[in-house]
């Protein structure tokens, strides 16, 4: 039977008599990104802390490539690499320094200390920056750096709590880049709370809210379980929204800002032909014309609402 390179079950925290999470489950046996996704105080880094030991949990097991962390903590953490949503940076140390310092804390052989530091560098393209203090680096190499002393000691299962947080736009490019390199080697899991993060990057997602896991799946099954809400219409001639309203299957008009309108609809299909149609026959000038997905705060509701109702 293939070894899992994490097992959770029924895993649940309490912090005072509140419970953060509520047992979750989940097996993950293959490499790859897996996306934790979830609105802010879901229960994600607490998760994350637990399967990382950092945090020991009130209920449930942790199996790390089948060692339960509870019991073994130092042999399961030896195949875990772990970035927090704060990297545990010492500014005052060259990225070279700080790097053999992990490598050490990591139990590597002295011997084998200055190649693994080479290689992580390597690895997250700051070897240019070996001599620098990180406290001169930007935070996007700030977060290459906490990356690096997450796979230093080349484990099998990699934890990123945010690992975009903060970044600008290209910065957020080039750490997912480098989050795709590592997951063709090892397993990933990274937290977010932003639903493009997850699509852009990860193959597979897990959902909590409210502290349980409502949704467990491929980004691809994901997407189709995101049923259309709305159609964005963008009509140069402005309409009003009442003569949007006479085209069947339009069950409401909303207008938005300048040209584009959002409409409700009974039947999808006709509702986007008639208004062509229309558009066509009243010379509203149509622009543009799409489906539009359920909001993020949208889903998270109804997967929470439909979970509670399984049970």
């Amino acid at each position: 039977m293939e070894e899992s390179i994490v097992k959770v079950e029924h895993l649940s925290h309490r912090y005072s008599i509140q419970w953060a999470i509520r047992d979750i489950n989940f097996e993950i046996k293959n490499n790859g990104i897996y996306g934790l996704l979830g609105s802010n105080g879901a229960g994600k880094s607490t998760t994350m802390n637990i399967m990382c030991g950092v945090l020991k949990q009130t209920e449930g097991e942790v199996y790390i490539k089948g060692i339960n962390m509870a019991e073994n903590p130092v042999e399961a953490k030896k195949h875990i690499g772990f970035l927090p949503q704060k990297p545990p940076l010492y500014n005052d140390l060259t990225v070279e320094e700080f790097l053999a310092f992990t490598a050490n804390i990591r139990r590597i052989p002295a011997e084998e200390v200055n190649k693994a530091v080479q290689i992580a560098m390597e690895r997250c393209g700051v070897t240019h920056f070996s001599k620098r203090l990180i406290r001169n680096l930007s935070g996007g190499y700030q977060q290459r750096i906490g990356i690096a002393q997450a796979i230093i000691h080349n484990p099998a299962f990699v934890v990123l709590d945010e690992p975009t947080n903060g970044l600008d736009p290209n910065q957020i490019v080039e750490i997912r880049h480098l989050i795709k390199e590592i997951a063709e080697e090892r397993t990933v899991i990274l937290s977010t709370h932003i639903l493009s993060e997850v699509q852009a990057t990860c193959d597979y997602i897990r959902m909590i809210e409210d502290g349980q896991v409502v949704f467990a799946g491929t980004v691809d099954e994901f997407d189709n379980y995101i049923q259309p809400t709305s159609i964005f219409v963008s009509l140069a001639s402005m309409p009003g929204t009442d003569e949007l309203m006479q085209v069947p299957s339009v069950i409401g008009a909303e207008h938005l800002t300048g040209m584009n309108y959002r409409v409700q609809f009974s039947d999808a299909h006709e509702a986007i032909a008639k208004i062509v149609e229309t558009s066509v026959l009243r010379n509203w000038q149509l622009m543009e014309i799409r489906m539009e997905k359920s909001s993020l705060d949208n889903i998270f509701a109804e997967l929470s609402v439909k979970n509670k109702s399984k049970k």
